[in-house]
């Protein structure tokens, strides 16, 4: 695979970038004071979804589905990872391919490590998650080109798919679920992930579309991309903490 990499900056003169880049510092504090609270609790399975699934035994393929759903758009770590993946894509084919890899990652390890019984340290995984997040940050500010290395942003998206989707495993590992009808509930869970993953992308896609059809949208993305880096540092600070306190 070849790098996609572009300079999105390229265009944008020196002084209002420099200009735009300026509010970030402010800004980074403003949200790891925001961030940082509902970090731990803000992606888990809710109480009443965990009794739900902890009651059951046997099929539920729409309460399933409707569950994977749920977690995908109410995945915070999941959005900004895909807004970053998305940011500087114009070509539907382009987001189709991006969005279709992490997708193609998130569903092979959510179904492996639940219906293998594959364990990690949720902590870790959502510390790696965290990572992935800081990474389209710094890769979309053209980071990696200052130091030398255009990584391979598919093979990039790919890999931190797996990430994510272990990130999901890990949630449903905490609760019992019964093994009756699990593998088709697992199924119905992760297609229900498609689908919230779908219209959490519409949503995306509509709003880029606006940001950019007001003229400052190469304005704005050195602070937005900032932003991004930082809420993807505290969720490793945080989930790092929780590892090496908890």
């Amino acid at each position: 695979m070849r790098s996609n990499s572009i300079d999105p900056f390229a265009a944008l003169p020196r002084a209002r970038y420099l200009h735009a880049t300026r509010p970030a510092a402010c800004l980074l504090v403003l949200l790891a004071a925001s961030f940082i609270p509902g970090a731990a609790t803000a992606h888990g399975v809710a109480n009443a979804d965990q009794g739900f699934i902890e009651s059951n035994v046997g099929l539920a393929l729409v309460p399933y589905l409707y569950l994977g759903a749920k977690h995908m758009v109410t995945g915070y770590d999941h959005l900004l990872f895909l807004a970053g993946v998305i940011f500087f894509l114009y070509r539907l084919r382009d987001v189709a391919l991006y969005v279709t890899l992490f997708a193609l990652g998130h569903s092979v390890t959510l179904l492996v490590g639940v219906l293998g019984g594959i364990h990690a340290d949720p902590f870790l995984i959502d510390a790696l998650i965290g990572l992935s997040v800081a990474y389209k940050g710094f890769e979309n500010l053209g980071g990696f080109k200052t130091l030398g290395w255009v990584p391979d942003t598919r093979l990039a998206v790919l890999v931190f798919g797996l990430a994510h989707g272990f990130g999901l495993a890990t949630k449903l590992q905490d609760v019992a679920i019964a093994p009756e009808g699990l593998v088709g509930n697992m199924l119905a869970f992760n297609a229900g992930v498609e689908m919230g993953q779908f219209t959490a992308l519409a949503l995306i896609l509509i709003t880029f579309n606006l940001w950019r059809a007001t003229g400052r949208f190469l304005q704005h993305a050195a602070v937005a991309n900032w932003m991004l880096m930082l809420s993807g540092f505290t969720l490793i600070g945080y989930q790092m903490s929780g590892y090496w306190l908890g």
